[in-house]
């Protein structure tokens, strides 16, 4: 009986510590003990190929037989395990590929035997996994020490703060997959009382043959037009993608349900608003009253082929900036810490294509702390003035980041930094080449 071949995925830490073991002089006790404990080489002949295969200047280089055409540099994987702590890997099928390229280059007598099996990290071991591009050694090195704080800071951090990370990953993957329908919806209401609605918006992506299609729209309610608010500004005429319709009541109502209803007919429908709760209220009242049948606020662990689920920008953006509490950011807010740049919110089909843009921003970017990283460089630590519910992940934004007394080109640009100085410590074993 022939055995399954098993595939997943290694630590870039055991391929490192387990496969190839370091000369002893290059290592503390500590990681000597580790190194040595499951060798995987017995022939000391075998560990200089390999050594210079595994060098982080040779892993980005052009030539190296893992490079990737059209990948600058090297691509690797970043995995998160049950526990939430986050892993740089190799993928089963690179570590084979490392064994047959050495040995066909005859820079080994045999195939190298392949780390203990232990290592092998199976599908059942990852809540996700994405892959992830190094241009150079710098940032490959920058990249395994901040995980290693990044994973320090996450211990004891409030569940809440990781149920958001979780949800965030499991958007970026099935953004990156291109499947069914992403529809951003808002409503507007006069301020004086809300059960009487006076806009809605959307702003809808799509794939087809691999190309991105993008809608959008705005409905005025022609009844409710001279219904002006005293509190919220009042935007409804300066809708900025397209021009608004002005439809009665009844017409209002059908639009919206058949806008869903179609959009549910090809296949998921992944409804997107930023802090949902009125928003879905309005959807399933009587002036609206659209059928959402087995609608899920949760997200699958695998992508659906149909159904609807729901998500929410401000639970993103508070998983992108380790916001563990209550306190959501504004769609003006987050847009301004997202550097989308605005004009007339409180329009519905402003806010439906902003909300959209916010969305695009964070599921197409890298993982969520290399994302935050790359987005805040040298700004996540611990804050004084924060209680400590994740806040060691938190960013520490800057007063003029948060103050709208701030002229616009600062709140978009800030002071100018000097942000070539890293505050990143050189101290990690994972540095080792």
């Amino acid at each position: 009986m022939v055995s399954p071949v098993i595939t997943g995925y290694y630590r870039y830490t055991d391929i490192f510590f387990e496969w190839y073991a370091p000369s002893s002089s290059s290592l503390s006790p500590s990681s000597l003990t580790a190194a040595y404990r499951h060798q995987a080489l017995p022939d000391p002949l075998d560990r200089n190929p390999l050594k210079a295969a595994l060098a982080q200047d040779a892993l980005v280089h052009q030539n190296h037989p893992l490079h990737k055409d059209g990948v600058q540099g090297v691509e690797l994987y970043m995995g998160t395990l049950q526990n939430f702590e986050t892993r740089l890997l190799f993928s089963s099928a690179q570590v084979e590929y490392i064994r047959y390229w050495l040995h066909a280059m005859q820079l080994t007598q045999h195939p190298i035997p392949l780390p203990y099996s232990d290592c092998l990290l199976t599908e059942s071991s990852l809540r996700h996994v994405s892959p992830v591009h190094f241009s150079t050694k710098e940032d490959l090195r920058k990249a395994l020490k901040q995980i290693e704080k990044n994973n320090k800071r996450l211990k004891g951090v409030d569940p809440t703060l990781n149920a958001r990370r979780d949800i965030f990953e499991r958007v970026r993957f099935f953004w990156s997959q291109k499947r069914g329908v992403w529809c951003a919806l808002d409503f507007e209401a006069w301020d004086r009382d809300h059960n009487l609605l006076t806009e809605f918006g959307w702003s809808t992506v799509r794939w087809e043959d691999d190309q991105q299609i993008e809608e959008q729209g705005h409905l005025i309610v022609k009844e409710h037009k001279y219904y002006t608010n005293t509190f919220v500004p009042d935007h409804r005429e300066h809708f900025a993608f397209g021009r608004s319709e002005e439809v009665n009541k009844a017409t209002f109502k059908k639009r919206i349900q058949t806008l869903v209803a179609d959009l549910q007919s090809v296949g998921p429908l992944f409804l997107i608003f930023h802090d949902n709760n009125q928003d879905i209220k309005y959807l399933k009242s009587k002036n609206v009253d659209v059928a959402l049948p087995n609608m899920a606020f949760m997200l699958p662990d695998v992508l659906p082929q149909d159904g609807i689920f729901i998500i929410d920008t401000s639970d993103l953006f508070a998983a992108l900036e380790g916001e563990a509490g209550g306190n959501r950011r504004s769609l003006e807010r987050v847009c301004r810490h997202l550097q989308i740049s605005t004009t007339h919110l409180h329009n519905a089909g402003n806010d439906a294509h902003y909300t959209m843009l916010a969305l695009q921003s964070m599921a197409s970017g890298d993982p969520i702390d290399m994302q935050r990283e790359k987005r805040w460089p040298n700004r996540t630590g611990d804050n004084p003035g924060i209680p400590q519910t994740g806040a060691g992940v938190r960013v520490n934004f800057e007063a003029w980041e948060e103050d709208d007394d701030f002229s616009d080109q600062e709140g978009v640009f800030g002071p100018i930094t000097d942000t070539t100085q890293s505050t990143v410590p050189d101290s990690n074993p994972d540095d080792a080449e």
